[in-house]
């Protein structure tokens, strides 16, 4: 804590801002274990596998 000379008010120290994408809560918040190997996109949905991907979307 850094006491103004002037009034003698105590000043609490400077807070650097933060970044918003560090947030776990923010929609843009990357874990620090994804990374380029991590599969976020699935495969090309077609007839045969649409319905697999359908049942585990829901039950996720």
């Amino acid at each position: 804590m850094e006491r103004n000379a002037n009034n003698g008010v105590v000043n609490p120290p400077p807070v650097a801002p933060q970044d918003p994408s560090q947030t776990p809560g923010n929609i843009y918040y990357i874990h620090p274990y994804d990374g380029p190997s991590t599969v976020a996109i699935t495969s090309v949905l077609s007839n045969s596998n649409y319905h697999a991907w359908v049942r585990s979307m829901r039950r996720a």
